[in-house]
């Protein structure tokens, strides 16, 4: 079962999720085309415009999946990101979130915290782009700053919406930037530029435990103050 498109903004919002089961079907090359010519019109300071992407489906896509296949048994002597995923610092409400949503997931997967086993399976599974049939690679120069990594992640809401208009789904995925050698061995990405994360593409299976769970948002007062309204 596949979840119908979104043919306005707010319901391209309040459907978009990060799904993480996705059914074989593939998908054309030509609707891909037509979403990333939309997200072109993405805001960016400047009108710098950062991203750059590789979309990998078919042999390219099976062959990077069978690199990081091949060493995820080494762990973390594998693992090489360029950067902090989460700051090392992470605490308070902001660490709450994250676990919670990661509780929340292994709870609709029947996974309990003693099952490490399970859980080291479903972290692999990353790792495959959850079966998607599209994953597409995002990076930037190295020499980018903040603001344009802010830029990236307007581009890249922009993408996921607009795949939503389309009746696909999508989930970004920070993960893989801990696998960006093996990427770039598999992936003409240019020395210069940093690695940022992979988007696994396709069509949801709604029937999927794992998408259909729900994903706590904050209270909106807890995250907006407003002064001078009446």
């Amino acid at each position: 079962m596949t979840e119908p498109a979104s043919t306005s903004v707010s319901a391209a919002v309040a459907s978009r999720r990060s799904v993480r089961r996705f059914l074989p079907d593939p998908v054309d090359s030509d609707v891909l085309r037509r979403v990333l010519e939309k997200a072109q019109r993405a805001p960016s300071g400047g009108n710098v415009q950062p991203w750059s992407a590789h979309v990998l489906t078919g042999e390219p896509l099976a062959l990077l999946l069978g690199a990081v296949g091949e060493v995820l048994p080494q762990g973390r002597a594998a693992q090489a990101a360029e950067y902090a995923i989460y700051p090392a610092g992470l605490d308070g409400v902001y660490a709450e979130r994250r676990f919670g949503v990661g509780e929340a997931m292994y709870a609709a997967l029947h996974i309990p915290r003693e099952d490490k086993i399970g859980r080291l399976a479903q972290f692999a599974a990353n790792f495959r782009a959850f079966d998607a049939p599209v994953l597409m690679l995002v990076h930037m120069p190295r020499y980018m700053g903040p603001p344009q990594w802010a830029d990236i992640g307007m581009w890249l809401q922009t993408v996921m919406l607009l795949l939503r208009e389309e009746g696909l789904d999508s989930c970004a995925q920070e993960a893989w930037a801990i696998y960006q050698k093996q990427i770039r061995e598999c992936v003409p990405i240019p020395d210069d530029h940093i690695f940022f994360c992979g988007l696994a593409i396709g069509r949801r299976d709604s029937g999927a435990s794992i998408n259909r769970f729900p994903v706590a948002r904050a209270p909106l007062d807890e995250v907006v103050t407003w002064l001078g309204f009446s």
